[in-house]
């Protein structure tokens, strides 16, 4: 659990570190602009940017109930990130697997990617989708 968050608490305090030096010489407009810049890519890798993350069981069970996909991520991913940012709001409608939180979600990405935990894997109708475009996404959603 502590593996995702990682890399925001190193933005955050390369942030600090970047923004001392002109705080410490009178230029505190651009040291809040560096601390800014450096939360915001902090928060846009952290886990907080995805919508909650369920177990691969039961995100297993949800799809085969109401039949919209399975996405396995992982945080700091940077074609997680780029899915979440193009599906927008779509991306709450589906079934989220952090595949750093749950081990089960990770020997699903593992067994549909040759031994790889390569990510964002989505499963739909059990068939796995490794890196999928946006809108191929978003077409599953309306079907």
């Amino acid at each position: 659990m502590m593996r995702a968050w990682i890399l925001p608490m190193s933005l955050v305090i390369c942030g600090s570190v970047a923004a001392a030096a002109p705080a410490a010489s009178g230029s505190p407009g651009v040291a809040v602009s560096l601390l800014a810049v450096f939360a915001l890519l902090a928060g846009l890798h952290s886990p907080l940017a995805f919508p909650r993350s369920i177990g691969a069981a039961e995100a297993q069970g949800r799809s085969a109930a109401d039949g919209r996909p399975v996405v396995y991520w992982r945080a700091g991913c940077k074609y997680c990130l780029r899915l979440r940012i193009r599906l927008g709001r779509d991306a709450r409608r589906l079934h989220w697997v952090d595949i750093w939180r749950d081990p089960a979600g990770a020997a699903a990405v593992r067994a549909a990617n040759d031994g790889n935990e390569t990510v964002p894997t989505v499963m739909v109708a059990g068939r796995p989708h490794t890196n999928p475009d946006a809108a191929w996404v978003r077409a599953r959603l309306s079907s």
